[in-house]
C-alpha cells in the first residue's frame, strides 16, 4: 500500500514536538532500519549495487529513505546510510561484507594509525549534502533524521577490524593504551560531529547518535572512557539547534549517563521496561521500545504490547514510539503498517 506524503509543515511535526517535550496530537512513530532489508521495493532497487555505493548515490539514498514513509505513513524519515560511511569517505580502507558487516583492511593499533585518518570536511561527502537536500524537498513537512555512529561503536570496528561479540581488542586498547584510545576517540568524535553538521546544514531536522556496542561497557568504564567523547559529539550537535537522540543496545545500566552526555531523547531498547527507562532517562523524552520480534507474533498480541508501551510513555515529557532496535530483515511490512496505524489511532483517544 502506497500512501501520499503528508503536507504538514515542520512546525506541526508530532515527532519534533515529542522530542522537545511539547504536547502532541498523537504519539509519533518511526522505526530504526525502516529503510532497508524488510522492504521488497528496497531489495529491488538495490539489486547489483553494493551497500556503500548505494549510500553514495543521491538518487538511491533519496528513493530508499522515502520508501517506508510512503508505505507506512511514519512521522519521520531516517537518512539511509551506514555508520562507517564517513570513515570510507575520508579514505579508510573498509567495506561492508554481506552477512558480516563492516570489515576494516588494517585495524587501528597505534597513534600513527590514528593520525593517518583525516578529519572529515564537507568536501569529503558532497553526495550527503545533495541527498539530504533532495530528501528535504521531497519530504515536505516530514522531518528527516540525520545520524552518525558514536565514538565507541565506530572505534570498535576500527580496532577489531570488523564486528565483535567480546570487544576484547577494543577494551585492551581502552585499558592498556589510554593515549591511543583518547586519540582515536577524539578523532572519531570530530568526524561524527562534522558529519552531523553536514546533514543538519543541508536540512536534517533532528539527529540520532547510534552507540550499538556501548552496552559492552560497565557504567564506570562508560563514564570514564566513552561518555566524554559521545558528549563532545552531542554538544556540537546541540549548537545546531536540532533535537538529539542517543541510542544504544544493551544499555539499560547506562541510560542515565547517556542522557547526561547531552541527549534530548534517550533511546530505550526492548530489554528495559519503558516505565523503568523513563525513570532512568532523568526527565528527558524517550524513544522506544517494542521488542522487534513482536512483529512476528499474532497481530493482536503485537498491538496489545504496543498499547502497554504507549501507556508507559505517557510518564515521560515526550515519547517517540519505536522498536527497541532495528526492523529485522524478515519482518512483514504489512505488520509495520498495522502497527503505525495503531499507534496513531490509539494515542489520539
Amino acid at each position: 500500500m502506497t500512501r501520499p506524503l503528508p503536507s504538514d509543515q515542520l512546525a506541526d511535526s508530532a515527532f519534533l514536538k515529542a522530542a522537545r517535550g511539547e504536547p502532541v496530537p498523537h504519539t509519533p512513530v518511526w522505526f530504526m532500519r525502516q529503510a532497508g532489508r524488510s522492504l521488497p521495493e528496497y531489495r529491488k532497487v538495490r539489486e547489483g549495487v553494493a551497500m556503500l555505493e548505494s549510500c553514495m548515490r543521491p538518487d538511491l539514498v533519496t528513493e530508499i529513505t522515502l520508501q517506508p514513509v510512503r508505505r507506512y505513513g511514519v512521522d519521520a524519515a531516517i537518512f539511509f546510510s551506514d555508520i562507517v560511511l564517513p570513515l570510507k569517505a575520508v579514505g579508510v580502507d573498509l567495506d561492508i561484507k554481506p552477512g558480516i558487516g563492516p570489515v576494516v583492511a588494517k585495524p587501528v593499533e597505534t597513534l600513527a594509525d590514528v593520525e593517518a585518518i583525516p578529519d572529515l570536511t564537507p568536501d569529503h561527502v558532497p553526495f550527503i549534502t545533495e541527498s539530504v537536500r533532495q530528501l528535504v524537498s521531497e519530504l515536505g513537512g516530514i522531518p528527516l533524521i540525520g545520524f552518525a555512529g558514536a565514538p565507541f561503536t565506530v572505534a570498535s570496528y576500527l580496532v577489531e577490524g570488523g564486528p565483535s561479540k567480546e570487544h576484547a581488542r577494543t577494551k585492551a586498547m581502552m585499558y592498556g593504551a589510554p593515549d591511543v584510545w583518547d586519540a582515536l576517540m577524539r578523532k572519531i568524535a570530530g568526524i561524527a560531529a562534522a558529519y552531523l553538521r553536514v546533514q543538519v546544514e543541508a536540512g536534517a531536522s533532528a539527529v540520532q547518535l547510534f552507540d550499538s556496542w556501548a552496552g559492552a561497557t560497565s557504567p564506570r568504564d562508560y563514564r570514564e572512557h566513552v561518555m566524554p567523547y559521545s558528549a563532545s559529539v552531542l554538544t556540537a550537535a546541540g549548537e545546531l539547534g536540532v533535537p538529539r537522540i542517543h541510542f544504544g543496545v544493551g544499555t539499560g545500566e547506562l541510560l542515565g549517563l547517556m542522557g547526561e552526555a547531552g541527549a534530548d531523547v534517550v533511546g530505550v531498547d526492548w530489554r528495559v521496561p519503558l516505565e523503568e527507562g523513563v525513570r532512568r532517562a532523568g526527565g528527558r523524552a524517550v524513544q522506544g521500545n517494542l521488542d522487534p520480534s513482536l512483529v512476528f507474533a499474532p497481530t493482536e498480541v503485537m498491538l496489545g504490547r504496543a498499547a502497554e508501551v504507549l501507556e508507559a510513555g505517557k510518564a515521560a515529557p515526550g515519547h517517540i514510539f519505536n522498536l527497541g532496535h532495528g526492523v529485522l530483515p524478515s519482518t512483514d511490512p504489512d505488520q509495520l503498517a498495522r502497527l503505525t496505524d495503531f499507534v496513531h489511532e490509539h494515542s489520539t483517544r
